[in-house]
């Protein structure tokens, strides 16, 4: 099952109430690249009837259920350093650099 760790669950809750709606984060395919599927996040307020609907560390979490599959051991972070900050899926199912052969 996909965890969202304490620090994105804090960061998310901070956004979630100054929305003024009931809102899931939804996980998406953003793409795919040389690593494999790269995954998107949004607020989302809909909820489709093929949807698999989970919860995590007091986060709803909405997506296909391919998507879930593909990420039965990720987690959701919250991340800040000397770059920036932001959400990052880790995926430790993911294939890593060179899986494609065209980097190389």
């Amino acid at each position: 099952m996909i965890e969202v760790t304490d620090k994105a669950a804090a960061e998310l809750k901070s956004i979630l109430k100054s929305e003024e709606k009931e809102l899931s984060l939804r996980i998406y395919v953003a793409g795919v690249a040389c690593s494999g599927i790269q995954y998107g996040l949004a607020l989302d307020e809909e909820e489709r009837e093929d949807d698999i609907k989970i919860e995590s560390n007091g986060i709803k979490l909405v997506m296909t259920k391919d998507i879930e599959e593909g990420l039965s051991e990720g987690k959701i972070d919250y991340i800040e350093d000397e770059n920036g900050k932001g959400f990052l899926i880790r995926n430790p199912n993911a294939g890593g650099c060179g899986t494609c052969g065209s980097c190389h």
